[in-house]
């Protein structure tokens, strides 16, 4: 995985390229006995692909192989192969007037933010999503127009793509329709994941995407997952011809098909038909206060006494270690006030009102040494240090979480910067009982298909994913929170209470049986277990 973080000419170039063993599965699935592919490579790196083609001595009638870096193509130049064209190009050029036609497209694509794009490359990048019927956006990354411009490039009675891609074309919001393009476009589509990292020092996760087009009027899927990528040497690849699991047009995330079939019926006909709806109902989800720079805005009470801001101090929390409940008190915030932790937010008013303030004007100087004022977002404020959107919220939902996400009650009416989501309880909801109807494996298994997973085993939600969490309230569960509350803050096991809150929540008050609580509860095992293994 080329991942590009900086725009340094090394970093554009790409420096993390697919492993032996990966490539090579790759042409064997796409080439599969046929010996007159006409095959490309749209970005062939020092040649791996074209390596891995020669030494499995892979029958085929041609190979081209695009590669913008000059270096880079020389070294592919040098590989021999019959057949073989290396074109120094970008491959968004290439593909916008290039006649050629493909029967198989394989690759490990660059990860380039669009913004590292040339105008030229984001011209092109954006004629392809135009062919597609696609719309392009500056948040696309390189590999998703990779993907698009390839499909485009097969010919028109079948056709494969195969590529090394990471794994948030599975759940992130950006590719959402390049997973509709594909469901419509491909036949066939095999995902390959791995419990261990293949980029371990870059902490990308990464999935094969094996697609397959044959103009039936069949549509399906089917996840394998691996120990590493040594596995893919004895993986036959004829386990890839029948993938048994429908697509689901509707679906906005492919982290379902990690499930059995039996699993994601379950899933589709709870949120369909059961009545239960979604945490949107009751409440609005928001992202956090925007400081522009947290480490100025936010402060220990050793900051705030030397600089005697006491007047401009706000309760704040910040972090989920600073939270050990699922209520949030003043005696909570207290107790993160006394030790090391940033507890406050610094809520500054304008320039005028400030005259005379020597303590404020200091801290204000310090941040102004430190350039905080040429910020992002610093810089498009009248006064860089007035925070705007200063809002306390009923409830505080963490965005980023280890071992499940958390729904709190902010009693303490502390600030929260993006590093939390602010929760607005909706009129006549009773916010105890909508706290403690979170605390289920129902929910707790809607985070895992709604949010996406990051290297390091964290599940990360957006506010509109968080809404689309299911949440079975019931005003009778108020009851729960105070239980849920104790356990929790003796750092009980999840599971232990999980126990308690399933047979009242779950069957008690909207009917399900033992049979769908453990297989809700199993699900959100399967979908937590496998995220957090990637932090092990």
């Amino acid at each position: 995985m080329k991942l590009i973080t900086e725009a340094s000419a090394e970093k554009l170039r790409g420096g993390f390229y697919t492993p032996e063993p990966i490539a090579e599965f790759v042409l064997r699935w796409g080439i599969n006995g046929c010996n007159d592919f006409d095959i490309l490579e749209p970005s062939c790196g020092d040649g791996v692909f074209l390596e891995q083609l020669q030494k499995q001595k892979f029958k085929y009638n041609s190979i081209t192989a695009v590669e913008l870096d000059e270096a880079e193509a020389e070294k592919a130049e040098q590989i021999h192969l019959k057949n073989k064209q290396i074109i120094n190009d970008d491959f968004h050029t290439y593909c916008n007037n290039t006649e050629k036609r493909f029967d198989l497209i394989v690759g490990n694509p660059p990860y380039i933010r669009y913004q590292f794009f040339d105008r030229q490359q984001q011209v092109e990048a954006g004629d392809i999503f135009i062919k597609a019927g696609l719309t392009y956006s500056k948040l696309t990354n390189a590999w998703v127009s990779f993907v698009v411009g390839s499909s485009l490039l097969l010919k028109d009675k079948g056709g494969r793509i195969g590529f090394v891609l990471p794994a948030e074309i599975l759940q992130v919001s950006f590719a959402l329709q390049l997973r509709k393009f594909l469901a419509h476009f491909y036949n066939k589509i095999n995902i390959i994941s791995f419990e261990k990292l293949v980029f371990p020092n870059i902490q990308q996760e990464v999935v094969l995407l094996l697609c397959e087009k044959n103009n039936s009027k069949e549509h399906n899927i089917e996840h394998i997952e691996l120990r590493d990528a040594s596995e893919l040497q004895t993986l036959d690849v004829a386990r890839l011809k029948s993938p048994k699991k429908k697509i689901d047009f509707k679906s906005n995330k492919w982290t379902f098909y990690f499930l059995e079939q039996e699993e994601i019926d379950f899933l589709e006909n709870i949120a369909q038909h059961r009545n239960i709806p979604t945490l949107e109902k009751f409440a609005k989800v928001e992202v956090g206060i925007t400081t522009g720079s947290n480490d100025f805005f936010t402060v220990p009470l050793a900051t705030v006494e030397e600089y005697n801001l006491q007047e401009y101090a706000r309760p704040m929390v910040g972090r989920s270690v600073q939270v050990n409940s699922v209520i949030f008190t003043e005696k909570d915030w207290e107790k993160n006030k006394h030790s090391k932790a940033k507890a406050h937010l610094l809520v500054f008013p304008d320039g005028k009102s400030l005259k005379n303030k020597n303590g404020a004007l200091r801290y204000i100087e310090q941040g102004e040494s430190l350039g905080i004022q040429k910020g992002y977002k610093t810089g498009i404020r009248d006064d860089w240090f007035v925070v705007p959107s200063l809002k306390i919220s009923d409830a505080l939902f963490i965005r980023r979480n280890n071992l499940y996400p958390r729904l709190i009650i902010n009693q303490a009416e502390a600030y929260t910067t993006d590093t939390m989501h602010r929760v607005f309880v909706r009129p006549n909801i009773n916010i105890k009982a909508l706290t403690a109807s979170y605390y289920n494996s129902l929910s707790l298994a809607f985070t895992e298909v709604s949010g996406r997973s990051h290297g390091g085993g964290v599940l990360e939600l957006m506010p509109n994913e968080a809404e689309r969490v299911l949440l079975p309230y019931h005003i009778d569960n108020a009851s729960l929170l105070s239980q849920i509350d104790k356990l929790i803050r003796a750092k009980t096991d999840i599971e232990e209470v999980l126990k308690i809150t399933n047979q009242i929540i779950l069957k008690e008050h909207f009917g399900l049986t033992q049979k769908e609580i453990k297989l809700a509860h199993s699900i959100w095992k399967k979908l937590s277990s496998r995220r957090l293994n990637r932090g092990k």
